[in-house]
C-alpha cells in the first residue's frame, strides 16, 4: 500500500494533440491525388488557345476515389489534349504570372463551345478538378458541409502549390452547381454560381446584369474599365410541316403498295417511317461587343437575329426513329428463335373429308407422271395442279386459312422462277437455267462479289438470295410466320415438280456445288447437278432407241411394246441388274447397286482413228475410247494408248464433306481401318482403271500410270550390250511399297467401259436427299440458311443509298461492318446476341442516311441558284451531319441563311395563325399589338458573357481577369461568375 502512494511511481493520462483529425486526413488525401497527377507548381508555361480547339481537341479525364470518414467522394482531372510545349513558351514564363485558368477567363477564341463540360463552357478553362459526391451518397445541401468542402479545398491548393482550379460540387446533381478556386502568386480566383428556376425581372436583359457584373467588382476606378460583352441568343425550329418528308411515297400498282415504304420483290425497303430531324437550334452570335453599342433593356433591344454577324446551326436528332429496313432485318431475325416445323405452323387438317381429299390428291399426282411436253412451263407450280383436285374442299374452308393469297404466290413464284412466266415448248428445257446481272459496272460486280464471299452468302443474281429478298418480305408484310411456311412448301414443291420432269433450276450457275456459297444454296445447286445428269442419261437413251429403231426398221423387224418398252441392256449389264418391268421409267430405280454410268455419247469409240492392221477383235473389245494419248503406245503391244470415257468425280456440298470426313476419322488408325480408308476413297480411282482396260485391251498397270499420273512413272537411260542408249521405264518407289492400293485396285478391276459401270454419283438418290432436306426445313433453319443473304442484301442496299448521299462516316461503317460480319456467320454456331448487335449497327447506318436524305430535302438547291451557292448547301449539309455545329457563311444573307430564315417564317406563320393556341396573344403585345407576324420565335435560350480586367480589392492592387456568364431560359437563371483579387496586399 506504501508503494501505491509513492508519488514518484504515479503514472499520468498522456493526450497526443498531433493525431489527424478526418478533416486533416481528407486535406492530405487530396493534397496527395494533386501530387500524383503532378499538378503541381507553375501552369502558366502553356501554349494559347486557337479557335475551336476545345471541340475539335480531345479531352482526358481520370478519376479517382477518397474518402471524407464513411463519405465517398472522387476526384476528376479534366485536361484539353495539346501539342508538346515549345522550349521558347517555357523559357518566357514569367516567375510571378498568372496561372492559366486566369489567362484562359479573358481569351476569346472559344466563347460558347458546343459540345464540352459546363465548367469549360462557363469560365473558358482547358484544365480543372472537380470534387463530387460519390454515386451512391447523398447531395451536399447544407450550408455548413458546402463551406466545409470549399475550405478543404482552398487548403489543399495552398499547401501544395497547385495553380489548376479546383471545384466542389453541391447540392443536387442536376442542378449543376460548383463551387472552387484557383490561387497563383499573390492572386486568387473564387468560382462562384447562383442558379435559380425564374429570372427577376429587373436583370431578365443585358442592363440589369451589366449592373450586377459592376456591383460584384466593386471597382473603384472612375471611369469604369469597358466591359466586353457576348452575346447569343438560340432560336428552335421544331415544325417541320412546310416541307415535306423525304420517303418515298407508296406505289399502289405494287402488291405492298398499301404499305408506306413498300416495294415490289426484290427490293427492300428503305427509309425512316417518321421525321429523323427533331430540331434545329439556330444560335445567332454578337461575339465581340463593348457597354453602350448595343442597348438591350426591358423596353428595347437592338437584338435582332437577322443583323447578328455570325450564325451557327445544330440539329437536335430523334431518338430511334423506326425505319423499314431496320424492322425487316429485327422481324427476319425474330424467326431463328421460333421452334415450329413448317407442318405445325400450317395446321394441316384431317377430318372427315380425309379420305376424299386423299383421293383428289392422288389424281392430282397422277398428272405429274404425264409427258413433260404436255404441261406448259407456265403451270409449273405444283399448287397450280393440285389446285383444282381441292377446289371444291376448299368451298367448304374459310377464305382466310390460306396464310398467302394467290395473286401474292403468284407473284413470288414468278420473281424466283421467272422462265414460267411464258409457255415453252419441251426443248426450251435444255436453255440455260443461268443469269446475268445487267447494269451493272464491272467494279460494282467486284465489289458485291467480294461481300459474296466474305458473308458467305450467295451470288446476288441467284435463287437462293432472290429467295431470302421474298422470305424477308413475305414475314414483314404479309403474315409472318404462317405466311413464310406457306411460300417454302410451294417452293419443295417446285423444286420438286422441276426435278421429276427434268426443269433446270433457274438462277444457278452449272458445275459442281459452290462450297464458298451459303449451305442452302449448295442444295440447290446440287439438285441442278442431279437434273443436267439425268438429261444426259435421258438424252444418251433416246439416241440409242433412235439406232435401234433404224436397225429393226432395216431388219425389217417389228417391235408392238409400244413406247413403254425397256431399253435392252448389254449382257454385261443384265447380268447384275434387276428386270424392269413395262411401264416402269429407269429413273425409278434409287438403289446405287442397279444404276448405271451413260456416257453423253460413244461417238468417240466410233471416231477415234484405228492404226492399219488392228485385228477386227481387237475392235470389238475395245470400248469407251476418246481419243490417242500423245502417241504413245501400249508398253507390251504396239497399240496406241487410248484416252477411256470416264466417270465425272461426285459433287458434294459441304455438309456431306463433313460427313464423309467423320466417317473415315471413325476407321481409326488400324491396320484393317485404314485399309477400308483407302478402298472407300479409291472409288473413283477403280473405276477409271476399269474404263482404261475396257479402251486399252491388254494393257498394264505401267499403261495407266503413264496416262493417269505421269510422274510415278520413271524413265531411265541405259546402255545395252550393243553400246546402244535405250530408255527404260519403271513405277515410281512408292507404287512399288508393298501393299500398294494402286496395285490392289489394278488386280481387282474389271475390263468395263464407262457407260456399263455402276454410277459414282447416283443422282436420284442425292437429288432426293436434297429434297428431303429442304423439305424437313423448319421457318427457324430457313431463316439461319437465308440470313447471310439478307445481310449481304441489307448491305448492298446501304451503300446504293450512300453512293446518292455522299457520307464519308457511313461508307467506312459499312466497310467495317462487312469485315466484322464475316466473323458472325459461321455455318454452324450463330451468336444471337452478337446478330442483332450487328442488325442495330446496320439500323444506325440507315438512320444516318435517311437524316442526310432529310436535310438535303430542306435545303435544296432551288431553280436559279448559283452553282458556288449550291456547293455551299451541299458543304453545308455534310458539315452539318459530321459536326456538331456548323458555322453559317453570310449569317442570315448566305444561301443557308436565307434557307433558314424562310424555314422559321413557315413555322411562325403556321403557328401564329392557329386560332387553337392560347399563347399568342403575350407575342403579339410584346409586339406592339401589330398583326405583322414576327420572323424567329422568342429565343429559347439566352446567353451573355462579361468580361473585364479591373484590380481588386484596393485601386492600387493588379488588374485581374473578372468574368460572369449568365444563362437565361424559359425555366432557368444561372450566373457563373469568377472574380479574381489581389492577395499580396490583401
Amino acid at each position: 500500500m506504501a508503494a501505491d502512494s509513492d508519488p514518484e511511481t504515479e503514472v499520468f493520462e498522456i493526450t497526443d494533440f498531433t493525431t489527424a483529425s478526418e478533416w486533416e486526413r481528407f486535406v492530405s488525401r487530396i493534397e496527395e491525388v494533386l501530387n500524383d497527377w503532378k499538378l503541381i507548381g507553375n501552369s502558366s508555361d502553356r501554349l494559347p488557345i486557337e479557335k475551336g480547339e476545345y471541340t475539335r481537341s480531345t479531352w482526358e479525364e481520370k478519376s479517382q476515389e477518397i474518402n471524407f470518414a464513411d463519405f465517398k467522394f472522387y476526384i476528376t482531372h479534366y485536361v484539353l489534349v495539346q501539342d508538346q510545349q515549345t522550349e521558347d513558351v517555357k523559357d518566357n514564363v514569367e516567375e510571378d504570372a498568372f496561372p492559366v485558368a486566369m489567362q484562359d477567363l479573358l481569351c476569346m477564341n472559344n466563347d460558347f463551345p458546343p459540345r464540352a463540360h459546363c465548367l469549360v463552357r462557363w469560365y473558358g478553362l482547358r484544365e480543372f478538378v472537380v470534387v463530387s459526391p460519390g454515386a451512391n451518397c447523398e447531395a451536399i445541401i447544407s450550408e455548413s458541409k458546402c463551406n466545409l468542402l470549399h475550405s478543404s479545398v482552398s487548403i489543399a491548393l495552398a499547401n501544395s502549390g497547385c495553380q489548376v482550379p479546383l471545384f466542389v460540387q453541391v447540392q443536387q446533381k442536376w442542378r449543376k452547381m460548383f463551387a472552387g478556386e484557383c490561387q497563383g502568386p499573390g492572386v486568387r480566383t473564387d468560382f462562384e454560381m447562383v442558379h435559380l428556376k425564374k429570372a427577376p425581372s429587373q436583370y431578365n436583359h443585358l442592363s440589369g446584369l451589366l449592373d450586377i457584373f459592376k456591383s460584384k467588382i466593386g471597382c473603384c476606378l472612375s471611369p469604369l474599365p469597358p466591359v466586353n460583352i457576348a452575346i447569343r441568343f438560340t432560336y428552335v425550329l421544331q415544325d417541320w410541316q412546310q416541307y415535306s418528308w423525304p420517303q418515298q411515297p407508296p406505289d399502289f400498282d405494287t402488291l405492298l403498295g398499301s404499305e408506306v415504304g413498300g416495294v415490289e420483290f426484290g427490293k427492300l425497303p428503305f427509309g425512316a417511317c417518321e421525321e429523323p430531324i427533331s430540331e434545329l437550334h439556330l444560335a445567332t452570335t454578337w461575339p465581340n461587343l463593348t457597354e453602350g453599342i448595343v442597348v438591350d433593356n426591358e423596353v428595347y433591344s437592338d437584338l435582332d437575329p437577322l443583323q447578328a454577324p455570325h450564325w451557327s446551326v445544330r440539329v437536335r436528332t430523334a431518338e430511334n426513329p423506326q425505319c423499314l429496313l431496320g424492322d425487316l432485318l429485327t422481324e427476319f431475325l425474330r424467326l431463328c428463335s421460333r421452334k415450329e416445323s413448317t407442318e405445325e405452323v400450317l395446321g394441316r387438317r384431317l377430318g372427315e373429308d380425309e379420305g376424299k381429299e386423299n383421293a383428289d390428291i392422288s389424281s392430282a399426282l397422277s398428272r405429274l407422271t404425264e409427258p413433260a411436253a404436255a404441261v406448259p412451263i407456265s403451270k409449273l407450280s405444283v399448287s397450280n395442279m393440285v389446285h383444282s383436285a381441292r377446289k371444291h374442299i376448299r368451298r367448304h374452308k374459310r377464305n382466310d386459312e390460306s396464310p398467302l393469297s394467290a395473286d401474292v404466290l403468284n407473284s413470288v413464284l414468278l420473281y424466283l422462277f421467272p422462265d414460267a412466266a411464258v409457255e415453252k415448248s419441251p426443248d426450251s428445257k435444255n436453255k440455260t437455267a443461268n443469269t446475268n446481272s445487267s447494269g451493272k459496272s464491272e467494279q460494282e460486280k467486284q465489289s458485291d462479289h467480294n461481300i459474296f464471299l466474305q458473308l458467305k452468302s450467295a451470288p446476288s443474281d441467284s435463287l437462293t438470295y432472290r429467295l431470302a429478298l421474298c422470305v424477308c418480305l413475305i414475314n414483314y408484310s404479309h403474315g409472318g410466320l404462317r405466311a413464310v411456311a406457306h411460300l417454302w412448301q410451294e417452293f419443295v414443291l417446285e423444286l420438286r415438280y422441276r426435278w421429276e420432269n427434268n426443269y433446270l433450276v433457274y438462277g444457278l450457275t452449272g458445275g459442281p456445288p459452290d462450297l464458298r456459297c451459303c449451305l442452302l444454296h449448295q442444295k440447290l445447286q446440287m439438285l441442278n447437278c442431279c437434273i443436267e445428269r439425268k438429261r444426259a442419261r435421258d438424252e444418251t437413251r433416246k439416241a440409242q432407241d433412235g439406232n435401234k429403231d433404224r436397225e429393226r426398221k432395216v431388219s425389217g423387224s417389228t417391235n408392238n411394246s409400244g413406247s413403254h418398252e425397256c431399253p435392252t441392256l448389254t449382257p454385261a449389264a443384265s447380268s447384275t441388274t434387276k428386270e424392269v418391268s413395262p411401264g416402269k421409267s429407269w429413273d425409278s430405280w434409287s438403289d446405287s447397286e442397279d444404276e448405271f454410268f451413260e456416257c453423253l455419247s460413244d461417238q468417240g469409240e466410233a471416231e477415234a482413228p484405228q492404226p492399219e492392221g488392228e485385228k477386227e477383235v481387237n475392235k470389238s473389245k475395245a470400248e469407251g475410247r476418246l481419243h490417242p494419248y500423245n502417241n504413245m503406245t501400249l508398253l507390251h503391244s504396239a497399240e496406241p494408248l487410248y484416252v477411256p470415257v470416264t466417270q465425272e468425280p461426285a459433287p458434294m456440298t459441304e455438309d456431306l464433306l463433313e460427313e464423309q470426313s467423320e466417317v473415315l476419322a471413325k476407321l481409326g488408325t488400324s491396320a484393317e481401318g485404314t485399309h477400308l480408308r483407302a478402298r472407300m476413297q479409291s472409288a473413283c480411282l477403280l473405276s477409271d482403271m476399269e474404263s482404261f482396260k475396257a479402251a486399252n485391251p491388254g494393257c498394264v498397270l505401267e499403261d495407266f500410270v503413264r496416262w493417269y499420273s505421269p510422274r510415278d512413272y520413271v524413265e531411265e537411260e541405259e546402255v545395252d550390250e550393243k553400246g546402244n542408249t535405250v530408255v527404260k521405264g519403271s513405277l515410281s518407289p512408292r507404287m512399288k511399297i508393298p501393299g500398294n492400293m494402286w496395285v490392289e485396285a489394278w488386280e481387282t478391276a474389271r475390263v468395263v467401259p464407262a457407260r456399263r459401270q455402276r454410277r459414282l454419283f447416283d443422282d436420284t438418290k442425292e437429288a432426293e436427299k436434297v429434297l428431303h432436306f429442304l423439305a424437313v426445313q423448319k421457318p427457324a433453319d430457313l431463316t439461319r440458311h437465308l440470313l447471310p443473304c439478307i445481310i449481304h442484301a441489307a448491305i448492298l442496299k446501304l451503300k446504293d443509298e450512300e453512293v446518292v448521299e455522299d457520307i464519308p462516316t457511313v461508307r467506312k461503317s459499312i466497310q467495317q461492318a462487312t469485315s466484322q460480319a464475316s466473323k458472325l456467320f459461321s455455318p454452324f454456331n450463330q451468336d444471337h446476341k452478337k446478330l442483332e448487335d450487328f442488325i442495330s449497327q446496320l439500323i444506325s447506318m440507315e438512320i444516318a442516311i435517311t437524316r442526310a436524305r432529310s436535310l438535303k430535302a430542306k435545303f435544296a438547291v432551288s431553280e436559279g441558284e448559283k452553282a458556288e451557292d449550291a456547293a455551299e448547301l451541299e458543304n453545308f449539309v455534310s458539315s452539318l451531319l459530321e459536326e456538331p455545329e456548323v458555322v453559317v457563311l453570310g449569317a442570315g444573307q448566305g444561301p443557308a441563311g436565307s434557307i433558314i430564315h424562310r424555314l422559321f417564317v413557315s413555322a411562325q406563320r403556321a403557328a401564329l395563325l392557329s386560332p387553337l393556341d392560347e399563347d399568342f396573344g403575350n407575342d403579339r403585345k410584346q409586339t406592339g399589338g401589330s398583326n405583322k407576324v414576327p420572323d424567329f420565335p422568342p429565343p429559347a435560350g439566352r446567353e451573355i458573357l462579361l468580361r473585364t480586367c479591373v484590380p481588386r480589392p484596393a485601386p492600387y492592387s493588379k488588374a485581374l481577369p473578372q468574368r460572369l456568364f449568365c444563362v437565361l431560359m424559359k425555366e432557368e437563371f444561372r450566373l457563373a461568375g469568377a472574380f479574381s483579387l489581389d492577395t499580396a496586399f490583401f
